[in-house]
């Protein structure tokens, strides 16, 4: 990747290594400013120091190796040296739902205080974890109960997509900055002056509005999964096709293509917390979302879907064999949290049903959720031996070029449920498969 140098480097340190903290420390580092990723988890810091990810993002792990290389990305659990040695510090900590579904800041709030008794000068706090309109102010109010100087707190929310986040880091629709100050704003602009030039936007608003921007945006999208998979149901009833409804709406400008692809529901880290937490904040603030509460409903029910469609074609599931492919929630990933997979195994393990899964990267990660009650199977076809019922789950491109006629000869009932429309209907049929689409027969 062609690197785009600032005008001079800045010290940058970033707190959490998870999925955001990585992409943002290792992307900055890369666009050659001074950055130090702190996280508590000592093996995952010596992993880290080692040249070894412990997650899996497409590119990040060779733009690892360039800049470790450089030496301008280090990796460090010493949190207060780190801030005392830095001009900006990210937040990219875990924000998980808490027990009634609002937004957990515990992790927020403990490094806000350390950074506020180891400031030594002004800095630039940067929110970058999702996080509930008003955060920023309780972090400042945290950081000033130690801490008597100047400095301030940005809120600039990440839109990173798994699977394609060093991209969306670099080549972004737009990059989001909440700030107070005149001398944050510069500093700020500054920092993304090298990917603003190549003609993406940076919108400077108030921190309030960046906070909810990333709720609003996240709820929006999950609402038009939502509503397409509402539109699926009556296609199933009327004998419509869901895609080709798709693609007329799709063609609207007003409406375009994006996120209108019906299936068994969305997952991941942001999606099904976002719209949790956005309903709390509402009813905080006395807001009742109705559309965003449906939407939050209708993707619930949509994870059943598979299993419903399995039960209505075999009946009783005790002792039969349903093969899954795709574990993770989305493919070029292997993130497991909400992952429509695990609500399926679940309900077939509950009938009687046996389970066997393969997924291309995403298994150590499903045994942690699984367990043994599953089989995973090394590849596509293994998993579909004897199976009476293939569900395709996660649309990875490996399933999309497979030996067809092989898989329902392995098979000992011919029942596919795809799961994310990715295949045509007639030629399934034509290699055997009783097809069943999403809203797509």
């Amino acid at each position: 990747m062609t690197l785009l140098f600032l005008a001079f480097t800045m010290k940058i340190c970033v707190v959490g290594s998870g999925y955001v903290g990585l992409v943002v420390g290792i992307c900055l580092a890369n666009y050659g400013n001074d950055v130090v990723c702190v996280d508590k988890d000592e093996n995952k810091i010596s992993l880290l120091k080692s040249g070894k990810l412990p997650i899996y993002e497409p590119g990040l792990d060779d733009l690892l190796e360039l800049n470790q290389k450089e030496g301008r990305i280090t990796f460090t659990t010493d949190l207060p040296e780190a801030v005392r040695n830095s001009e900006i510090i990210f937040l990219a900590v875990g924000t998980p739902p808490g027990k009634n579904h609002e937004a957990d800041l515990s992790a927020v709030r403990a490094v806000a205080e350390v950074i506020g008794k180891n400031m030594n000068g002004y800095k630039v706090v940067v929110n970058k974890s999702t996080v509930p309109v008003g955060t920023a102010d309780e972090v400042k109010k945290i950081i000033s109960s130690h801490y008597d100087g100047e400095f301030d707190v940005v809120s600039n929310p990440e839109f990173l997509r798994e699977g394609s986040a060093v991209r969306d880091f670099t080549v972004p629709d737009r990059i989001v900055v909440g700030v107070e100050s005149e001398r944050a704003r510069k500093i700020m602009h500054s920092l993304y002056k090298s990917i603003e030039r190549t003609g993406r936007p940076v919108f400077f608003c108030d921190v309030r509005s960046a906070e909810i921007i990333k709720y609003a945006s996240n709820a929006f999208l999950a609402t038009k999964i939502s509503f397409i998979n509402e539109i699926a149901l009556l296609c199933d009833a009327t004998g419509a096709d869901v895609k080709k409804v798709a693609k007329g709406m799709g063609l609207d400008t007003r409406i375009g293509p994006r996120f209108l692809n019906a299936g068994i529901g969305y997952g991941g880290s942001c999606f099904p917390k976002d719209v949790q937490a956005l309903i709390v904040t509402g009813k905080q603030h006395g807001v009742d979302f109705k559309i965003i509460k449906a939407t939050e409903e209708v993707n619930a029910r949509q994870k059943e879907i598979a299993f419903r469609k399995i039960k209505e074609s075999l009946g009783d599931l005790s002792g039969k064999k349903v093969a899954l492919w795709g574990l993770s929630f989305k493919p070029k990933t292997d993130d497991m949290r909400d992952a429509p997979s695990i609500v399926i195994a679940n309900k077939l393990l509950e009938e009687g049903a046996s389970v066997s899964a393969f997924d291309p990267v995403a298994i150590n990660e499903a045994r942690k959720v699984l367990g043994d009650r599953i089989t995973y199977a090394s590849s596509a076809y293994e998993a579909a031996v004897d199976a009476d019922a293939l569900v395709l789950v996660t649309e990875w491109d490996e399933f999309r070029n497979l030996d067809f006629k092989r898989v329902v000869e392995s098979m000992r009932n011919p029942l596919l449920i795809d799961g994310r429309n990715i295949y045509d209907p007639q030629e399934m049929r034509a290699f055997g498969f009783n097809y069943i689409g999403i809203g797509h027969n």
